[in-house]
């Protein structure tokens, strides 16, 4: 039996930047030196339109993650960034049409981590990967993370600082953390780069909590609460610092990453005394950012 092809219909309209599916799911295993870890991300996969037909075949992009995640389990990718360029690829191999392919994942993700106590437990990261492949072009890969953490505010602390001196005359209060309001913050560190580059998510989730005032954890007990309360009492910044101090950790860690790489930062502040949140952000190359 043969079954009209709509999709291939020829019109007269206007060019589509994204067209595909969202929201699969598929198991992942990723091979890193001395260990295996399956993940479990969601999938969205594009490609572009050109003005003269009327669709996509959609089905042939569940077809090739199938077969390319299939074929995984068997020999597992080395990262996620590797695997969305692989698809990314084959996406325009059957897509004849499209002149774009593009692939984006997110994934849970969990490490081991300690309480200031030396209580552990598994915390929840998440890891964000993509490829873009153009045809007659380099494909472009994408390794991420997003954290969440804490931050306490410094401009609350140094006005209760002055509020507390002036309530306490003749105490000193000028080098001791003072009360000021705690804050959820969520902050992302995301690489954009062409060609091989062999990057660690451990690694770039290290550089994105050790900027925070302090990690949070799902388990802790009384004297951990107030650790963790104090340490980023100890250790107060506005998501500005957050976004800096990445910025720095990623100079100072890598070296050796080429001046044309893209290096997306943000951080945002869910607020306890606002009905609003703080954010901040910086999309620049390594180039720039060796500049500064």
């Amino acid at each position: 039996m043969i079954f009209p092809d709509v999709q291939s219909t020829a019109v007269k309209s206007f060019k589509l930047t994204r067209v595909g599916i969202k929201g699969l799911r598929k198991p992942v295993t990723i091979r890193r030196p001395g260990r295996e870890v399956v993940l479990y991300p969601e999938i969205d996969l594009f490609v572009d339109l050109p003005s003269h037909l009327k669709g996509s075949h959609m089905s042939r992009n569940a077809e090739i993650l199938c077969e390319i995640v299939d074929s995984s389990i068997r020999n597992p990718y080395t990262g996620l960034e590797h695997l969305c360029a692989d698809i990314s690829k084959m996406l325009l191999e059957r897509h004849e049409y499209a002149t774009v392919a593009e692939i984006d994942m997110t994934a849970d993700y969990f490490l081991e981590r300690a309480s200031p106590s030396g209580n552990k437990s598994l915390e929840i990261f998440k890891l964000i990967a993509g490829a873009v492949a153009r045809r007659d072009d380099a494909t472009t890969r994408t390794i991420g993370v997003e954290v969440t953490g804490m931050t306490a505010c410094p401009c609350a602390m140094e006005t209760t600082r002055i509020l507390l001196s002036n309530e306490h005359a003749g105490k000193d209060f000028s080098n001791f953390p003072t009360i000021s309001h705690n804050q959820r913050n969520i902050s992302s560190l995301i690489i954009e780069f062409e060609g091989e580059c062999d990057i660690e998510a451990d690694d770039l989730i290290d550089i994105v909590e050790g900027s925070l005032s302090s990690p949070s954890h799902e388990v802790l007990k009384r004297e951990d609460e107030g650790l963790v309360v104090m340490r980023a009492h100890k250790n107060p910044k506005f998501v500005e610092d957050v976004v800096r101090d990445i910025l720095s950790e990623v100079l100072r860690g890598y070296p050796g990453l080429p001046d044309d790489t893209i290096v997306t930062v943000r951080s945002e502040s869910e607020e306890s005394i606002h009905k609003h949140n703080a954010f901040a952000e910086r999309v620049t190359s390594m180039g720039e950012l060796r500049k500064t």
